[in-house]
């Protein structure tokens, strides 16, 4: 490779680790002893999906194993193939098939992207063994996979890389890329690095790449990097810096806080900047769904039936009238009342169940569907509430050892403060709200 072909290369490719002890983060699928790790160790993978956020690893993840296992590796991107090419790459998969060798990975980024017909053109080859399937998304697999290939599929769910991890990346990429390490780099601070890539690693490289380029310019053979230095030249380059989409999460984030902080002004502005920049319609919806169960809760129940139904409508409409639809979700979740209660309560319930382990049901609410179950207690002296007055006994439902817990905490609205007086009557001697 020459020297002009090094430097056309960017940084984020050149950096790109090729076996799994030169790939950081994700201890927990590649780590000593975790459960992907084996299965590469063994040589036997499954067909599977790898969903976490951009800049985590996933393609490289799935360029790695196949290297590692000596397999024939296809790869295609759902956002330029269609069905035509899907078959032609699963035509030359079966045409590596020689006797007992292993079958050749497909490697499919974006694989939300594609449509029920493209997902089914690819089941009949996963089941086949024809291939080895691995998609890459940084959805859902649940709403955007299709059932039967998404049952045939193990889910690894890939992370954001912590401080440590990214901090690496950027002093290898000092000490070992070809060109980086003939310049005199060093590291004051790494704040402001760390902040601007979210977690993303090619976004950390490319950053790295754009400042080093721009100091290197200003005529200064040593290269000292702060935060200031991070924040003059981002400033002044951030349209070659964003030039691939890179704010599409960011402008997320401020679109939810935005809605979340009851400002419909602000919301709906960030809504037009993920239309103009041609944001799947889907997605905005997804998100309004969030929004309406995460930050409006039991403030405004309806706010719930209203994304849903606007996430209905967008499917059936798509765009350019879908935007109304989102309009009007978005200044109604925008003026909402808010409540995270039902988020908190789930959050802790979790954390209650993680610290105290697989409590037993009491003997009262266990179901006793035979003679035997009833003899040794099981339904005992359950009190059915809808024979007492209002419909309400009161009753322990927990398990002894978590009695009296409180998980939900009602909010200062109007709704929940109704509740809040109703639960004071109800439960008065069993929790203290």
């Amino acid at each position: 490779m020459t020297q002009s072909q090094v430097t056309n290369q960017p940084l984020a490719d050149r950096m790109r680790p090729k076996t799994i002890d030169e790939y950081i983060g994700q201890e927990h699928l590649v780590g000593k002893d975790a459960m992907l790790r084996k299965s590469i160790d063994a040589g036997t993978i499954p067909s599977f999906i790898l969903w976490g956020p951009p800049g985590v690893g996933k393609t490289t993840l799935a360029r790695i194993i196949a290297n590692t296992l000596n397999r024939p590796f296809y790869s295609l991107n759902a956002v330029h193939s269609g069905v035509k090419d899907v078959r032609e790459t699963l035509d030359k998969a079966k045409k590596q098939q020689f006797f007992h060798a292993p079958n050749p990975i497909l490697f499919i980024d974006e694989i939300h992207r594609f449509n029920k017909a493209q997902q089914d053109s690819l089941l009949g080859a996963v089941e086949a063994g024809i291939i080895t399937l691995i998609g890459a998304t940084t959805e859902n697999p649940s709403f955007e996979v299709i059932s039967p290939l998404l049952s045939r599929c193990q889910v690894y769910i890939l992370k954001n890389l912590e401080k440590n991890d990214l901090q690496n990346i950027l002093n290898r990429a000092i000490k070992n890329d070809s060109i980086l390490k003939k310049q005199d780099i060093k590291f004051v601070e790494y704040e402001a690095f760390l902040r601007y890539s979210g977690g993303d690693a090619r976004k950390l490289l490319n950053l790295l790449e754009l400042i080093v380029n721009a100091i290197v310019q200003e005529g200064n053979d040593k290269i000292v990097i702060n935060n200031e230095a991070v924040k003059k030249h981002i400033e002044a380059n951030l349209a070659t810096y964003d030039k691939n989409g890179e704010q599409h999460y960011d402008i997320v984030s401020a679109f939810i806080k935005a809605i979340r902080g009851s400002d419909p002004n602000a919301a709906v502005y960030w809504l037009a900047r993920m239309i103009e920049g041609g944001e799947d319609v889907k997605f905005i919806a997804r998100r309004l769904l969030i929004s309406a169960a995460e930050d409006i809760g039991l403030a405004n129940p309806n706010a719930l039936l209203m994304a849903k139904t606007c996430f209905e409508a967008v499917n059936m409409i798509g765009w350019p009238e879908s935007r109304i639809i989102l309009s009007e979700t978005t200044i109604y979740l925008a003026t909402s009342p808010k409540s995270n209660s039902a988020y908190q309560a789930i959050n802790d319930a979790q954390a209650l169940v993680n610290q105290s382990g697989d409590l037993p049901v009491p003997l009262h609410l266990r179901n006793a569907p035979t003679k035997l179950m009833k003899d040794i207690g099981y339904g005992k002296d359950y009190k059915y509430a809808h024979q007492y007055e209002g419909n309400f006994v009161p009753e322990n439902y927990l398990p002894e050892d978590v009695k009296g817990s409180i998980l939900y905490q009602p909010q200062q609205n109007a709704r929940e403060k109704e509740l809040i007086e109703r639960f004071r009557n109800q439960w008065k001697d069993f929790y203290e709200y």
